[in-house]
């Protein structure tokens, strides 16, 4: 699964994990927004979307064990393009705080562990943050400006050799050096800065003010940490290009093999401890944490494939398991009866077949993308693999907005006008035939194994190989990991899912020109204008006008096909208290923290 924008958007069932598009609360503490349906969680009463008040938490002397999938652990940096996945998110960011956090159905939330934010001025949009007095690293350094600095530093591309093609930093988000041009404005050593936007911003709440630890990375850049911040506020590329190959390279280290503790502190509840190659990484609590303290003191995450992820659980070998969901799935579930709490509901998780368009890729003919949309039996999948978890499940001819989103039919009725929702074998034949392209050869590849995506292809390619195309399935476990299938682009056709947070404007970085998760290099100025006007506007009738214009652009160019939004599924064993669904790309682990054995 792939994210879209660092804390925004990620991949999901990919090795890698990205993204989110749906739209957020906008302005002031969301919290005060939050929904309030009561659901039951096995433990404390739960009367909105946030954290469960537990009152005082002890931690308990214990382990648990989750699974969210068999992709290997990669890296303690989770924002390169190549880490930067739901499965590497699902552990680093026990291990990192941040300013907010998603509820469960999208909702923002102050994080007041680690500090708090206001808006001070509306022209310019200018925001005000306040570290907490007491927030340090787990090696006992202050979390101080010089950790937002550096988290500006490595979103912005002017910190580059002459290229912002190549920036310094290999971030996967890479907007703030130009969204906000200062940087942010405070002591390098207190706990308060300001940050000034240049143009609106309608997800100013989600954007990431602290990342990896300053001071680590201007030790091993041969600075001090007043050094590394005044070089990255001068702009000086020279003097940063020690500290920024650390940032990309430094933590990635082979499978198994943990970076030296001291390279590795951490601002969250949860610190490394163990990591054995192929099998599982252990987190333990952070016994220095400054907020409120983890309710288990080990999180282990094992790294099952989703076959083996119903048996594990029903052993105990696993406490909380999120499987891909399928029919078969469901049922095994159920057929364990009160041993297991299972938790279902919507997710902002969408499925989609995204083509190549790097030069010389077959898939740059738009006639050969349109006769492949023909043959792809999307109703069929749908019915098949989806309907039986959720009845109410549909084909999704959208990417930005959701089935279940009240503006839904609005924004398709807007911009698609149903010319694929039929296969038509022999209006895709004609078209090969026309282009002299029969025979034609399409890889689809995917993030293997994967039982749903391969009953996908398999699908496809009954249909589609009547129409006059070789549909291959070039599912791989490595089609996500860096220098695999996907990064060659060894494909015609990706099938992936990007996972959604409510944000507005995460798409900008999947679609237009040139940006990090724009991964089958598609460009069309009129997208990127389109995403322009959107990203730099508050007003939400901007927003809906041009997300309608981007659909359609989307549409007509083909830019991939949308198939349907992912029905949620998880599961824990009936003694665990606190595991609650969420609809955002945290997936079950969103609140991890808070889970706890029953005594």
């Amino acid at each position: 699964m792939r994210f879209q924008r660092v804390s925004k958007a990620v991949v999901a069932g990919a090795a890698l994990a990205l993204a989110l598009s749906a739209c957020a609360p906008g302005g002031g503490d969301a919290s005060s927004e939050a929904s309030k349906s009561t659901e039951s969680n096995g433990g404390a009463e739960v009367t909105n979307s946030g954290l469960a008040d537990l009152g005082d938490v002890t931690t308990k002397d214990d382990t648990l064990k989750v699974t969210v999938g068999a992709p290997e652990f990669i890296s303690y940096n989770g924002y390169t393009p190549q880490t930067y996945s739901t499965y590497n998110s699902a552990i680093v960011d026990r291990m990192f705080a941040s300013f907010y956090y998603m509820g469960t159905d999208g909702a923002i939330y102050q994080n007041k562990d680690l500090g708090s934010y206001e808006k001070v001025s509306d022209d310019p949009l200018t925001i005000k943050y306040t570290i907490n007095e007491n927030a340090k690293w787990s090696d006992g350094t202050p979390i101080t400006v010089a950790d937002a600095v550096m988290a500006w530093g490595m979103q912005n591309t002017n910190l580059n050799n002459g290229s912002k093609d190549k920036p310094l930093f290999n971030s996967v988000s890479t907007d703030l050096g130009d969204t906000v041009p200062k940087g942010p404005e405070g002591a390098a050593d207190g706990k308060e800065f300001t940050v000034t936007f240049k143009d609106p911003d309608p997800d100013w709440q989600l954007q990431t003010w602290l990342m990896h630890p300053a001071h680590v990375v201007a030790k091993h850049g041969g600075l001090s940490t007043e050094e590394l911040v005044k070089a990255i506020q001068d702009g000086d590329s020279k003097k940063l290009e020690k500290a920024a190959k650390f940032w990309n390279d430094g933590w990635m280290t082979k499978p198994g093999t943990l970076p030296d503790e001291a390279d590795v502190p951490v601002s969250g509840p949860y610190k490394l401890e163990s990591w054995k190659a192929g099998e599982s990484v252990t987190l333990t609590a952070n016994e220095d944490y400054y907020g409120t303290p983890p309710a288990t003191k080990k999180l282990t995450f094992r790294f099952l494939a989703d076959t083996g992820m119903v048996q594990a659980l029903q052993n105990k070998d696993v406490d909380v398991i999120a499987p891909q969901p399928t029919v078969d799935t469901l049922a095994q579930l159920e057929g364990l009866g009160k041993a297991v709490n299972i938790q279902q509901g919507d997710t902002l998780t969408w499925e989609h077949l995204d083509f190549n368009f790097a030069k010389g890729n077959e898939m740059t003919n738009l006639e050969l993308r349109k006769a492949f949309a023909m043959c792809v039996p999307r109703q069929e999948i749908v019915d098949n693999l989806v309907k039986p978890l959720n009845p109410e499940a549909i084909v999704m001819n959208a990417r930005e907005v959701f089935p279940f989103q009240d503006n839904y039919q609005e924004v398709v009725d807007a911009a698609y006008d149903g010319r694929y929702d039929q296969v038509d074998i022999d209006g895709a034949k004609k078209i090969l035939e026309d282009q002299d392209a029969i025979g034609t050869k399409i890889r689809i590849g995917y993030s293997a194994p994967n039982e749903r995506r391969t009953n996908e292809v398999a699908a496809i390619k009954s249909s589609c190989d009547k129409a006059g195309f070789k549909v291959e399935d070039a599912g791989d476990p490595k089609f996500f990991a860096p220098g695999g299938t996907q990064e060659r682009g060894d494909y015609e056709v990706a099938l992936f899912a990007w996972a959604g947070s409510g944000q507005i404007t995460s798409g900008q970085n999947i679609y237009a020109t040139g940006k990090q998760q724009n991964y089958g290099k598609y460009s069309n100025p009129a997208v990127d204008e389109a995403w322009t006007k959107l990203a730099t506007s508050l007003d939400p009738a901007v927003h809906a006008e041009q997300t309608k214009v981007i659909e359609k652009l989307l549409w007509d160019d083909l830019f991939g096909i949308p198939v349907f939004a992912h029905p949620g599924l998880s599961a824990s064993g009936s003694d665990v208290q606190n595991v609650r669904h969420t609809a955002t790309q945290s997936g079950i682990v969103w609140n991890a923290e808070q889970w706890q054995r029953a005594e």
